[in-house]
């Protein structure tokens, strides 16, 4: 080869080395997926149930049991896991799952279908999916419904203590029954969170042991709560909650005692709102035993006996109502209040 042609050839090497070499670390761009990327969650009391995936599109395809086939693992969506995560414990079709994140996949028939929860949640697809890392399965049963599209998951009829997570996709849905034991994961997290700065006030505790008593959940807890609280701070509120939490563990005289001892500190507009407490329960006349007290502790207060007359009026007695309305209405000062009690007393005449 003639000198000046091998240097024309070294030289065209040397100046396509580089070349090739930034061809080759490229970066990708970044394109629309032809499946794109979407996310659901619901919260039930306290925990969240979130569900990540790619919608693919029917397409004018024939999808179950060709494009989906029957009776092989499928990664319930496109691409990438589709990633089914749980805040709290849960149970998925009647079984129980711990917290934590879960690859979804399922089986399609002809009838029913079988729904997986994987350990593994970082795979592709179902293209690594070992049946060992199950965490459950569970049986369901699709059922007919609108055309769609694009593959969706919704959650349906979602309450205190359960939802339908649904997949929902050309003309078929997918129900998955998740149920939450929320009053459990409720009394966890005050357990948490009094561990934190609110254990230092007597509300936290009172209202923690409150929440208990009021769900009839973790009682015997519950009565440790309210007698920190009363230990801060003996008030109306935190010996009501213990007088309560009493109740329902089956002491009713040391409950009657912790009331009186609340009735002893409280004060007027503590017991006032009490008497409200038990008139949005339906219990008119103790709200009516417990106005009449007020008046009679603070004979003086205008508003004990307009709360009177609200609770008699409620009873259907119009002449007690009118009786207790009048007294409140030659002590009231302010005009905002006065016509108001005169409205009233017209109504009831």
């Amino acid at each position: 080869m003639p000198r000046s042609t091998w240097f024309g050839v070294t030289l065209a090497l040397a100046l396509a080395a580089p070349a090739a070499e930034l061809l080759a670390q490229a970066p990708p761009l970044v394109v629309p997926k032809a499946s794109p990327r979407a996310s659901v969650s619901q919260t039930i009391g306290l925990t969240t149930i979130s569900i990540t995936y790619d919608r693919p599109a029917v397409n004018g395809r024939p999808v179950w049991g060709k494009l989906v086939p029957y009776d092989s693992v499928w990664r319930a969506g496109a691409n990438e896991n589709t990633v089914i995560a749980f805040s709290s414990p849960v149970k998925v079709g009647g079984k129980e799952v711990a917290a934590g994140r879960y690859g979804l996949h399922m089986i399609p028939t002809a009838g029913d279908w079988t729904v997986i929860l994987s350990r593994q949640a970082n795979a592709w697809g179902s293209f690594s999916y070992d049946p060992k890392e199950d965490a459950l399965r569970v049986p369901v049963t699709p059922k007919p419904a609108e055309f769609r599209e694009r593959l969706t998951y919704t959650f349906e009829n979602p309450d205190a203590g359960s939802a339908v997570a649904t997949l929902w996709w050309e003309k078929l849905a997918v129900p998955l029954p998740i149920e939450v034991d929320s009053k459990i994961v409720v009394a966890d997290s005050l357990r948490e969170q009094l561990r934190g700065l609110g254990r230092f006030f007597w509300q936290p505790w009172s209202e923690a042991a409150a929440w208990c008593a009021a769900n009839g959940v973790n009682l015997e807890e519950a009565a440790t709560w309210a007698d920190r609280s009363i230990a801060m701070n003996q008030n109306f509120t935190n010996l009501g909650v213990k007088a309560q939490l009493l109740e329902l563990r089956g002491d009713s005289a040391a409950a009657a005692q912790t009331r009186r001892t609340a009735f002893g500190v409280a004060t007027e507009g503590e017991i006032n709102l009490y008497g409200y407490q038990l008139m949005g329960q339906g219990k008119v006349d103790s709200a009516i035993t417990v106005f009449r007290k007020n008046t009679k502790d603070y004979p003086k207060s205008w508003n004990t006996y307009d709360s009177l007359g609200e609770a008699y009026a409620r009873k259907g007695n119009k002449k007690l109502a009118i009786e207790a309305y009048s007294k409140a209405r030659s002590m009231v000062q302010d005009s905002v209040n006065r016509s108001r009690i005169d409205g009233v007393l017209a109504g009831l005449r």
